[in-house]
């Protein structure tokens, strides 16, 4: 894949799960690596080098717009600049809405929505000043369809999607891009803790398909967006999630 050699790439949300896989492809394709996360990211960062990888882990707490700024400051001072930028922490907290308290809406909200626009204003003077960059976002199925006892999530996923499409708006002539990818069903740690029966009975049965997505291939989602090969797609919404949105 061409143009991602030597790029700097921000993964929030990277010490695991699809962040951590998008870490690994990143790292395929020749990027230098940061991996961002509330959790200890250690463990991915010695994967990630033994592959011979150049990377680095910093501690975010994305809900926090001067830890956010902290984040950047941090890999500028390393790598000197920032290439992408890939919007990924995110949370659960569901309940139907009639039980949803207004914690667990503050919570999702905080992460998923609020942690998107601080870590992209974050990286936007750099980005501005390099007259280039790419911010791509994990929104969700959720966010364009919706979900029973998710209103939370799919209100932060939606959210997410709009300020994308204004930020290409807004931004394509600085030379930056924005792109979110929607996942469908994906087998992470999270999904796969789901009993089997529940799993088969309400999740799988929405999925031509007939299985849960891979990680993996979220992440090729994120590469081909972040690369040079996807330099003419701007403000749009890749949904990878095996047709079950038909």
């Amino acid at each position: 894949m061409r143009g991602l050699k030597d790029k700097v790439a921000i993964i929030t949300g990277g010490a695991g799960g699809i962040g951590k896989a998008t870490a690994l492809r990143l790292a395929e394709e020749g990027a230098k690596i940061v991996v961002a996360d509330f959790a200890n990211g250690a463990a991915t960062v010695e994967e990630l080098k033994a592959k011979g990888a150049e990377v680095i882990y910093v501690q975010v707490d994305v809900t926090n717009s001067e830890s956010a700024k902290a984040m950047v400051n941090k890999v500028v001072e390393v790598f000197g600049r920032v290439d992408v930028l890939i919007n990924n922490a995110g949370i659960t907290k569901d309940a139907m809405m009639k039980k949803m308290s207004k914690e667990a809406w503050d919570a999702v909200i905080s992460v998923n929505l609020t942690g998107v626009f601080n870590c992209t204003s974050a990286a936007l003077p750099q980005m501005l000043e390099q007259k280039s960059g790419v911010v791509l976002t994990t929104s969700s199925v959720v966010g364009i369809y919706g979900n029973l006892g998710q209103t939370n999530y799919a209100a932060a996923k939606w959210g997410a999607i709009g300020m994308t499409k204004s930020w290409a708006k807004e931004m394509a002539k600085n030379g930056l891009r924005f792109n979110c990818v929607a996942p469908g069903f994906i087998g992470t740690d999270m999904v796969k803790k789901i009993p089997e029966q529940v799993l088969n009975e309400k999740i799988l049965i929405k999925v031509p398909t007939g299985r849960l997505g891979e990680p993996e291939e979220i992440a090729a989602a994120f590469a081909f967006l972040a690369s040079d090969d996807a330099k003419y797609i701007n403000g749009t919404v890749l949904s990878v999630d095996g047709a079950c949105t038909l």
